[in-house]
């Protein structure tokens, strides 16, 4: 099985976090389904400069701060399996462009799961719920 490994941005500004849809894909399984905005590691890259690049790339947008790892999943897909390391950011600005996503969401913490996720996302979501904004 394929072994991706992958950063994804838990965005917040003024106690909302950003969340964004994806395309369709022929996957139905994560095709239009919402996420936490990142990507692939490249060789040699660190996670944090795979992170802003990421989010460069997809959403013309830098961090004023980036917290240590919140959480690393590893979720097998039925095409691959993932390893997601998750990191809070933080904004000044509800701004942000969409350069590959069809939607997006700001939405405070307990909204969260209203959204239809991809599955790999889900538990970052429950421990953003289960900790609210003490973490």
């Amino acid at each position: 099985m394929k072994k991706i490994e992958v950063v994804a941005a838990i965005i917040y500004f003024e106690e909302k976090i950003f969340c964004v849809q994806r395309p369709e894909n022929k996957l139905s399984y994560i095709s239009k389904k919402f996420e936490f905005p990142g990507g692939k590691i490249e060789a040699g890259e660190s996670k944090i400069n795979a992170l802003k690049r990421e989010l460069i790339e997809e959403l013309d947008f830098i961090p004023i701060k980036i917290d240590d790892v919140f959480l690393t999943v590893i979720h097998k897909y039925p095409d691959f399996e993932l390893t997601m390391h998750s990191f809070k950011c933080y904004s000044n600005t509800k701004n942000i462009k969409l350069n590959e996503h069809i939607a997006h969401e700001w939405l405070p913490i307990p909204q969260l799961e209203t959204l239809d996720w991809a599955a790999a996302d889900i538990p970052i979501v429950k421990k953003l719920i289960e900790h609210g904004a003490s973490i």
